[in-house]
């Protein structure tokens, strides 16, 4: 068994609106952290609550662990770990009352762990959660979430609200989980750059389909941001073209294979932002 996750054809539909997924399908390798990206209502939110369970699916698989998906499978639940955007924990409690809360909530909890995370991202036992702001709100779900020994962490906006400071303890956090040959993270975010920095494997999705799905060191160092005028365009193998854009006078297009490309067309450099922004704004192929 080489996927912490895997997901097969995964569709959704919503009875008032002309979004769908559209036959998503994924692994996370145990060991993995993967990287999600797509703008807002791309479908990110959708897959990951139609993974969990929270949403309905209307068609394909998920298996977690080797096995299919159960919401009701209380060990099952015990090894995910869940970070939303819009989390809401008890605003009337104290992170002091709040391990007591999750001791009777989670088999395997840790109060131990649990301090540890509180006191590495420097938040205060006895104030009320209700008046913290959102990036400590966002530390303290991740907290959490580490803190029943969760085999898979589920990240939707996890750096969402966090001053780069923040981020940067959060991401090195995730790095070290990360490590652990064991375990698995799916971690999507509107900052690419915090991507960039761990993820192991990227996919973009757009419009409910997934565009591409790769490992990010194969992406830096065999595709390839082209600048081209049209004339140049139609002198490159449709069979590398991923996606193509027109940037004034001159066409953007991202190929999948540097060495093959003509060598007369200028290539860009370029970052996981830029991959983004051409894949969400380009035309496919």
């Amino acid at each position: 068994m080489s996927a912490i996750l895997e997901v097969d054809e995964l569709s959704k539909r919503y009875a008032d609106s002309e979004f769908a997924l559209q036959d998503v399908s994924f692994s996370i390798p145990y060991g993995s952290i993967v990287g999600f990206i797509g703008e807002n209502g791309a479908g990110k939110s959708t897959t990951m609550g139609s993974i969990l369970g929270t949403l309905h699916k209307d068609g394909g698989s998920v298996h977690l662990f080797g096995e299919e998906m159960d919401p009701d499978n209380r060990n099952m639940k015990e090894n995910i770990g869940v970070v939303f955007d819009d989390m809401k924990l008890p605003g009337d409690l104290t992170i002091a009352k709040l391990g007591n809360v999750f001791n009777n909530i989670y088999q395997q909890w840790n109060q131990e762990t649990f301090n540890h995370y509180v006191d590495f991202f420097s938040l205060p036992h006895q104030k009320k959660i209700s008046g913290f702001s959102r990036g400590m709100s966002m530390k303290l779900s991740v907290a959490v979430a580490l803190s029943h020994n969760a085999k898979l962490l589920i990240l939707d906006e996890a750096t969402a609200g966090l001053d780069p400071s923040g981020r940067g303890e959060l991401l090195e956090v995730l790095r070290a989980f990360g490590k652990d040959r064991e375990r698995g993270i799916l971690l999507s975010s509107h900052i690419t750059s915090d991507i960039e920095k761990i993820a192991d494997d990227l996919i973009f999705i757009k419009d409910g389909k997934i565009l591409l799905n790769v490992q990010k060191k194969i992406l830096m160092k065999h595709y390839a941001i082209l600048q081209c005028e049209q004339s140049e365009f139609k002198q490159i193998d449709p069979s590398l073209i991923i996606t193509h854009k027109s940037n004034g006078a001159m066409i953007d297009v991202l190929i999948s294979n540097r060495e093959q490309a003509p060598s007369e067309i200028k290539k860009k450099d370029f970052s996981i932002d830029d991959i983004s922004l051409l894949l969400m704004r380009g035309e496919q192929t």
